[in-house]
């Protein structure tokens, strides 16, 4: 019985949380992240707004960049938006369009050898805005998620290859289309994302891109775990040569994306939890790359914000109450932490019944 009063306690929390996550309402109560989110702060950004991955060479990327700003603006941390917005602006927004140049590196000259953008930072980085435009009450910042919705829609959305009509929000506005198809990262889709800058800045074809990819994920995941990177062809889709097909790092953002998505029912997940719950490794250890047809582990890790992403993989396809998820550790490298407090805020926005144990 402890137990139980422990978690529905927990959830009433959860609830009233999700509640005041309508930005322009707030309720007088402390985010239940907000020790995470200092953490995260003190961990990966730098004084000046620089989001830094160590993995990476100390590289900042618009995908880092743009995390962090969502995370500021669902924070309702205006200091921390501003300086991440301004170290952005000043350092990837240098294109002709409004879209950020992917990567950038401190130990090279340029800084930025390449301009070529990401499309999943780039709607992270407006989904950040449309959010923050609202909890800072900034309608400015709408206008500049409008003009990064057009140029997304107009540069990175094309037609399968396959003749459907769908749409696909390709990896970037450049170097992702082969004479056989287009090279697609199923975990570049973010449907509430998508949905959510669709509505606010009226960009259509990122809905449709949105429902269309959902109907793609539909298709990968009937034959298996979702790959981290395939080829759409006309005939169906095929791995790409040089490009791992294993569900690994890339992928397991797909079914975290799609349970914060209000999708935690979908075919994907539900492959997901299955490889998560049958995979045999040592204990305390996650599979964070498998084979996408046998679901065979090829490589675990200690990191909990992957043990995160599986909890509440695992909590999403279940009935009962309460998931298994490690508390946050700032000690982890960047990409895992962001996924952990992602994972967090998911539970958080859409499926309250899995706070953490």
């Amino acid at each position: 019985m402890k137990r139980r009063s422990i978690i529905m306690a927990a959830m009433a929390v959860m609830s009233l949380s999700r509640a005041s996550a309508s930005f322009g309402q707030s309720l007088d109560l402390p985010h239940p992240l907000a020790a995470v989110w200092d953490a995260w702060k003190a961990a990966y950004m730098e004084p000046n707004g620089r989001v830094v991955d160590l993995m990476q060479g100390g590289a900042s990327h618009s995908e880092s960049q743009g995390y962090g700003l969502l995370l500021a603006a669902t924070m309702q941390d205006a200091d921390a938006f501003n300086t991440i917005d301004d170290w952005t602006t000043r350092h990837l927004r240098i294109r002709q369009d409004n879209l950020l140049a992917w990567r950038w590196l401190p130990q090279t000259t340029p800084a930025v050898p390449d301009n070529n953008n990401a499309s999943d930072g780039d709607l992270f980085y407006a989904w950040a805005l449309i959010r923050a435009a609202k909890a800072f009450d900034r309608p400015a910042l709408t206008e500049r998620a409008t003009a990064i919705a057009r140029d997304l829609s107009d540069t990175c959305i094309q037609n399968h290859p396959d003749g459907s009509g769908r749409l696909v929000l390709t990896p970037a506005a450049k170097g992702f289309q082969r004479d056989t198809g287009l090279i697609w990262n199923p975990s570049y889709l973010m449907p509430l994302a998508m949905e959510d800058v669709a509505d606010a800045t009226g960009t259509d074809r990122l809905r449709i891109a949105a429902r269309d990819g959902i109907s793609i994920l539909d298709d990968l995941a009937s034959r298996g775990l979702v790959p981290d990177w395939v080829e759409l062809r006309a005939e169906g889709s095929a791995p790409v040569a040089g490009m791992t097909d294993a569900n690994g790092y890339e992928a397991m953002r797909t079914p975290l994306f799609l349970i914060w998505s209000g999708m935690p029912q979908h075919l994907a997940v539900e492959q997901q939890a299955r490889a998560y719950g049958g995979a045999n490794t040592v204990v305390g250890s996650t599979p964070t790359v498998m084979d996408r047809l046998t679901g065979r582990v090829l490589e675990v890790s200690d990191n909990p914000g992957y043990s995160a992403v599986s909890g509440l993989v695992g909590c999403a396809v279940r009935a009962n109450a309460g998931s298994f998820m490690p508390s946050f550790d700032p000690s982890q490298p960047y990409y895992p932490a962001t996924l952990q407090f992602m994972t967090l805020l998911a539970q958080i926005e859409t499926l309250p019944r899995c706070v953490p144990l």
